[in-house]
């Protein structure tokens, strides 16, 4: 699943090439519409496609692993081959934000595609070609003629269409904890967070309700750097033991963020591109090899349901 620094790097990504542009008509897989899913809000297609035609994006932020796009009510008018933009000031503050959170094998993509065959086949060849890419389920053509698409294996990925003023109160968003890269989570902010948590440290860096965006990928590779064994309960960390691993969050989801994500599995930048991440990291799925700071073979175990990467001899 994309974490905070994949989740990041697509809303960069996404401002650059989609911001001030306009929703002119969706598609979606009829496979998708027959059995109800993907689109969780509203839950009928037709009403969904109603209220995003005509919309522009105004803003593209992230929260957690959430990608918003909040909308304004601009209408698109079209006057002969013309296309004219008019805003509707009366209703400033009152606009919808669409809600994409990619879950397992979700990415968004940009770029123009046509139908053959059936399917969706990008005009040009290049990184979009590439079959991880080829699962397009949810397409949003914009008013420059370029396209917005959901490419997804598993079909997990949920897209939610709210009235921004109650995006922004909905437990959805507000039971999420807080920003690890804001400039106001400090250590003290921290430790005032994991007070208390007696689950193993590894479980509690993935709960999105004590700090949102990290999962699995980056759990893993901040605890080998803290050199702190993922099994230890985390109240028993020291003061010096937590100050590592802050220190290490911090690190390694900015390095992840300048690499642009992990690109292991299905991840990949709305260009199509891998990520620059996965042969930086130590310990994710790099089992049986030997640690780059110890030569200690790297093992593989479980934490809970989720599978857990460590080096035995230099994470104590």
């Amino acid at each position: 699943m994309p974490e905070l620094p994949e989740v990041e790097t697509t809303v960069r990504d996404l401002k650059k090439k989609i911001l001030n542009r306009i929703f002119i008509d969706v598609w979606i897989d009829p496979a998708i519409l027959k059995k109800g899913g993907m689109i969780k809000k509203p839950k009928n297609f037709k009403e969904f496609k109603e209220k995003l035609k005509g919309k522009k994006i105004q803003k593209i932020w992230r929260r957690g692993k959430n990608i918003i796009l909040e909308l304004s009510h601009t209408l698109l008018e079209i006057n002969g081959s013309k296309k004219k933009h008019r805003e509707n000031k009366s209703l400033t503050g009152q606009g919808y934000s669409l809600l994409l959170h990619q879950k397992m094998t979700g990415h968004l993509l940009t770029g123009k595609w046509k139908v053959e065959s059936g399917k969706w086949k990008p005009f040009n060849k290049g990184p979009l070609s590439e079959p991880v890419n080829r699962y397009i389920r949810l397409l949003f053509a914009l008013d420059n003629g370029k396209m917005l698409a959901l490419s997804d294996l598993r079909k997990f990925a949920k897209v939610e269409l709210w009235k921004t003023k109650e995006l922004k109160k909905s437990e959805e968003i507000r039971s999420l904890g807080p920003e690890p890269l804001e400039k106001d989570f400090t250590f003290k902010k921290f430790k005032e967070v994991l007070k208390g948590k007696k689950r193993k440290i590894k479980q509690v860096l993935m709960d999105q309700k004590i700090i949102a965006g990290i999962g699995n990928i980056y759990s893993d590779e901040i605890l080998w750097q803290a050199k702190v064994n993922p099994f230890r309960k985390t109240s028993e960390l020291s003061d010096k033991e937590l100050k590592n691993v802050y220190q290490a969050l911090k690190k390694i989801l900015k390095r992840a963020i300048q690499a642009k994500g992990a690109s292991i599995v299905d991840f990949r930048r709305i260009s199509g591109e891998k990520g620059g991440f996965g042969p930086l990291r130590k310990v994710y799925q790099r089992e049986g090899q030997l640690c780059s700071r110890c030569g200690t073979i790297i093992r593989k175990a479980k934490i809970g349901s989720r599978t857990t990467h460590f080096c035995s001899k230099c994470q104590q």
